[in-house]
Formats: C-alpha cells, sequence, structure tokens
C-alpha cells in the first residue's frame, strides 16, 4: 500500500515509455531475425552476435569524428551497413551451403558461429567497456504532456515504428520482398521459374543483419557496450518471435511490447525480480496462445 501510494502518474507514465523506448529496439532486433526464420528457415543463434557488432562499428566509426555531433549519424548510417556486409560474407562463404540440413544442425552451425564472432570482437575492441554519447539534441529530457522524458527514448520511440511501416513496405509491396515471400513458401517452384533462390535468400539474410546491427548501434547511447550483449537480447529475440508469430513483423513489434511494458512495470513494482516480469508474460501468452499472438505468414 505504501508503494502505491507513493507511485505517481507522472513516475509511471515516464517509466512505461522509458521501457517503450527499449521495446522499439528489441523490435528491430527482432524483426530481423523474423525476418530471417521466416525466409530461410534458419534459427540464427548468432544474430545477437551481429548485434553486438553493430554496437562496437558504431562506437569506433563515432571515435574517428571525434566530437563532431555528425559522427553519431554517420555511424548509425555505416554500422548496420558493416553488419550487413559481415552478414553477407557469412551466408555466401557458409551458410548458403546447409540450407537443406536438419534444424539442429543449423543451430550447432549458427551456435558455433557465435562463439567465433564474440573471440574477434574480443581480438579486434578487447575487453573493456565502451560508450557512445549521443548527439546534443538528444541529450537531456523534453517534457510530453509534462512527464519529463529523455530525447533519445523519443527518437527510439519515432524510429520504432518507422522501421515496422518500412520492413512491412519492404516484404508485401516490392519485388524481392514478394518473392522472398513465394521462395519461403515453395523455393523449389520460384527456382523453376528462374529466379536465382540463393541470391533471394542471401538478399534476406542481408536485410536480417541490417536490423541487428541497427539495433546494436541503437542501443550504444544507452548501456555498456561490451562483450556478452549479445546473450539477453538473442534469448529475448527468440522470445518475441516466438510470442508473436513466425516472420509476423507486427507480431514481433506487439512481443516487443510486451517485453518493454512488462519489464517497466517491473522495475516499478519489484526492481530486484524485474528481469522476471517479460518471461511471465511470455509464459502467459504461450499458455493462451501456443502458436502465437498473430499467426505466422508463411
Amino acid at each position: 500500500m505504501d508503494f502505491l501510494q507513493s507511485l505517481t502518474f507522472d513516475a509511471l507514465a515516464s517509466q512505461l515509455l522509458v521501457g517503450l523506448s527499449r521495446a522499439m529496439i528489441l523490435f528491430i532486433v527482432s524483426a530481423g531475425l523474423s525476418f530471417v526464420l521466416g525466409v530461410l528457415r534458419v534459427p540464427n543463434v548468432a544474430h545477437g552476435s551481429l548485434y553486438m557488432i553493430g554496437a562496437f562499428a558504431a562506437f569506433s566509426i563515432a571515435q574517428v569524428f571525434g566530437k563532431n555531433p555528425a559522427g553519431f549519424w554517420i555511424a548509425l548510417i555505416v554500422a548496420p551497413l558493416v553488419v550487413a556486409l559481415v552478414g553477407l560474407i557469412f551466408e555466401r562463404v557458409l551458410l548458403s551451403h546447409l540450407y537443406q540440413r536438419e534444424h539442429l544442425i543449423l543451430i550447432l552451425f549458427t551456435f558455433a558461429t557465435m562463439l567465433i564472432l564474440n573471440d574477434l570482437v574480443k581480438i579486434v575492441w578487447g575487453t573493456d567497456y565502451r560508450s557512445l554519447a549521443p548527439p546534443e539534441i538528444l541529450k537531456g529530457a523534453a517534457n510530453v504532456f509534462q512527464i519529463s522524458v529523455p530525447r533519445y527514448s523519443l527518437f527510439l520511440l519515432l524510429l520504432g515504428p518507422i522501421v515496422a511501416v518500412g520492413m512491412w513496405l519492404f516484404v508485401t509491396k516490392t519485388k524481392i520482398g514478394k518473392i522472398s515471400r513465394a521462395a519461403a513458401v515453395d523455393r523449389e517452384m520460384v527456382g523453376v521459374l528462374g529466379i536465382n533462390v540463393s541470391w533471394v535468400f542471401a538478399a534476406a539474410f542481408v536485410v536480417g543483419c541490417y536490423l541487428a546491427g541497427l539495433g546494436g548501434a541503437l542501443i550504444a547511447p544507452t548501456t555498456a557496450v561490451t562483450l556478452g550483449m549479445d546473450r539477453t537480447v538473442i534469448i529475448e529475440a527468440f522470445l518475441i518471435v516466438t510470442i508473436g508469430g513466425l516472420g509476423n513483423i507486427w507480431g514481433a513489434l506487439i512481443g516487443s511490447l510486451i517485453f518493454g511494458i512488462t519489464q517497466s512495470i517491473g522495475l516499478l513494482v519489484v526492481p530486484q525480480f524485474s528481469v522476471v516480469f517479460p518471461y511471465a508474460a511470455v509464459v502467459i501468452v504461450l499458455l493462451l496462445r501456443p502458436r502465437g499472438l498473430l499467426k505466422s505468414v508463411w
């Protein structure tokens, strides 16, 4: 009762908005994983490592520009492209030869890739904690309906829906998106029509890697950039994809919102056990909707 009496509407609203902003990063990462799972049927355990590389790459690119405010924006553009290039090399050299293998082999392969990428990150960037400062325009807090909210959180709240709409348009309106959906359903028939399915899969994988890198670049100003940051996000991303519906972008968005909101509530109610709240929500959702909140689009 004392807690409920001390809890103000402003504090609750502010905490929920911050939670929603983190949900937007989770959505961006999960959308990439969901797209790869939906098209390639590959449970890419190394997706979290690509997210981590995106964070480290954003830090390094911003460092090149020093205190120039353009450094952050350039890092936000270039870092995901670096991750996409890493993903393309990985897919063409290794993964493209394993699409016909069973899921267990793919999980073990991508898990081994995750370990290798972690060691490569350690070699390139070391084990020290890194941090990336946002530009001045995104520092501090802004008042939204008399509620104080970090400007960077507002930026994430605006960017998340833009990415969601962009992915929906890409999947449903563009030629490569439609071909990807067709290849996910019947790759042999797509090949018979004279389309190079191998490069369709490569393009889909690159899109997923780009979103992982974008999520990593976006998280860099909000937390310490360090080894191991990939482990939590990959678990959360897989859970979000599971409860949202395989390949369903809007399902990934809803699942991410559930994660962000429940974690925010946990931080307010029982801070020491806040990590439990999102996972409890996942259990409840799966008990009520074992196939996910929204149906799989493939």
